[in-house]
């Protein structure tokens, strides 16, 4: 009679090596980390516990009653990162091609509960080839269940998906729930319908890639949070999100000691801006200046570039950043800008984040493409956003504040706590000469020198009507400050809010315009 160490070596021996060596091999070739290779970068070290090791499928049609894989084609488990709980699944592709069975599914939704109970992230690393066929409905209902647990996990504990593989069909909306997703360069890919189907219905021909790969959903459809080179950078990016976020929406953001003084200023700063409104500048240059160490993990790089948000930290606190890209459209507004601060906005107040908002906005962008694409409806996702939140939220005008821009990013008016405005600073219905061309035509037309008529009505706009000095005349802005000031300023106004308590009118939810 076998002893039950050897039992129980055989069947783990059995359950590591997946599909086997030749398709572990085959793995690795593809520029691929195996299921159980991912999971050991993904956690400190010697700290994963695995669940589910021995699980199998129950599928005996098609020949399946043959082929039995202990674990059944998915890695899932808690451990540590950073020190702190996480669970975390990792499909196998070299089993089944990752596809996702009855009893897959379960394992998954059963780590998702538990970090739900104990309130952790989720990662997963998604390396799969859809649902499988053989088990048919079976699986469809373990897709259905999984995008359950995504939806009362949200906002509740981070969610976050590295696409590291094929992620088609259906299995594409449990990445789309979570709060960010990472894909790699050249080896993943995400769509709903794939080129052949496109081939055969519409005549397009497309490859995988331009479909559906890491680039085309980093830059064109925002779908993509991130795009890393390979898995390994893949893991590692996933660790630093985590470092900036707490484990849950009760749980304070993980600080740090930073060794960057809170009272350093930057004299650079007092002349970044131009001198001639219409000239650009980079608003990366601001941000770099004012957080710790200079140091801001952009997120949704590639896409919307007149929007900048990602993490830094200020004191050693983590703060979301959402920033005007003067740099860039003029920092205007338009429909893609709108929803990709609107959805960061909303993670950040669901996990009581910290907001520091810089504002250089001239208004939302012109043109019936916009206009017919909805700009009314997704430019009011943004003031939605930023109205309803609750979290300590902090704003810095440098530049342009225009007409209805002005209101939507985190005004006064929508319940922001702290508001600077730099000395250059012009908070307006509209900029100085295109109000000038409306408020002074006759006198325009009847001046000798119009030239000259025009600069001094422009002048006498700025300081009458443009001026910081107004807003703050009338409480729209809490201190004008020197720009130089501003790391200092900021820091001592996120320790003034720590303990701040807000709250929506008791509601079953809000109806944010879709």
């Amino acid at each position: 009679m076998s002893k039950p160490d050897d039992i129980l070596s055989d069947l783990e021996r059995r359950a590591e090596l997946g599909g086997g060596e030749e398709r572990l091999r085959r793995q690795r070739e593809a520029g691929k980390l195996t299921a159980r290779e991912r999971i050991d970068l993904l956690f400190d070290p010697a700290s994963f516990e695995e669940i589910d090791k021995f699980i199998t499928h129950r599928c005996r049609d098609f020949g399946m009653a043959d082929h039995v894989v202990p674990g059944d084609g998915v890695v899932a488990g808690h451990g540590r990162i950073h020190g702190r709980l996480a669970y975390a699944f990792a499909q196998d592709f070299t089993v089944f091609g990752g596809s996702l069975s009855e009893t897959n599914a379960a394992k998954i939704v059963k780590i998702m509960d538990l970090a739900l109970k104990m309130g952790a992230p989720v990662v997963g690393l998604n390396d799969s080839g859809g649902a499988r066929i053989q088990e048919g409905v079976l699986s469809l209902g373990g897709y259905a269940d999984i995008f359950l647990r995504n939806t009362l996990a949200s906002g509740v504990v981070p969610q976050i998906s590295a696409i590291m593989g094929p992620c088609a069909g259906g299995a594409v909306y449990s990445p789309a729930i979570t709060d960010f997703t990472i894909m790699v360069k050249d080896t993943s890919y995400m769509f709903v319908t794939g080129p052949e189907v496109l081939r055969t219905v519409t005549h397009e021909e497309v490859t995988k890639e331009q479909l559906g790969g890491a680039v085309t959903h980093n830059e064109k459809s925002g779908v993509a949070h991130f795009a890393v080179e390979n898995d390994q950078e893949c893991l590692l990016l996933v660790r630093e999100l985590l470092s900036f976020l707490p484990s849950n929406n009760l749980d304070d953001p993980p600080r740090v000691v930073t060794s960057d003084p809170h009272d350093r200023a930057d004299e650079a700063l007092d002349s970044v801006v131009p001198a001639a409104p219409n000239q650009p500048y980079d608003m990366l240059d601001v941000i770099h200046a004012v957080v710790d160490e200079g140091y801001l993990l952009e997120v949704h790089h590639a896409f919307a570039k007149n929007i900048l948000v990602g993490f830094a930290r200020l004191g050693g606190r983590p703060v979301g950043i959402v920033a005007n890209q003067p740099a860039v459209l003029a920092g205007t507004l338009d429909i893609d800008a709108s929803i990709k601060a609107a959805r960061f906005v909303r993670f950040c107040d669901a996990f009581n984040i910290p907001l520091v908002t810089f504002e250089d906005v001239p208004g939302f962008l012109p043109g019936t493409v916009q206009e017919y694409g909805g700009i009314i409806r997704h430019g009011a996702k943004l003031l939605y956003a930023f109205a309803e939140a609750t979290c300590p939220k902090l704003t810095v005008i440098t530049r342009k504040a225009y007409g209805g821009a002005y209101c939507v990013m985190s005004s006064k008016h929508i319940r922001t706590d702290v508001n600077f405005a730099w000395p250059t600073a012009e908070i307006a219905v509209m900029g100085a000469e295109a109000a000038v061309n409306i408020l002074y035509r006759r006198e325009l037309d009847a001046a000798g020198d119009v030239a000259a008529a025009r600069a001094a009505k422009i002048a006498e706009y700025r300081e009458r009507f443009a001026s910081p000095f107004v807003a703050a005349q009338h409480g729209f802005v809490d201190e004008i400050i020197r720009p130089r000031q501003t790391r200092a300023k900021l820091i001592t106004a996120l320790a003034g809010l720590e303990t701040k308590r807000d709250r929506n009118p008791p509601k079953k939810h809000g109806n944010i315009p879709l």
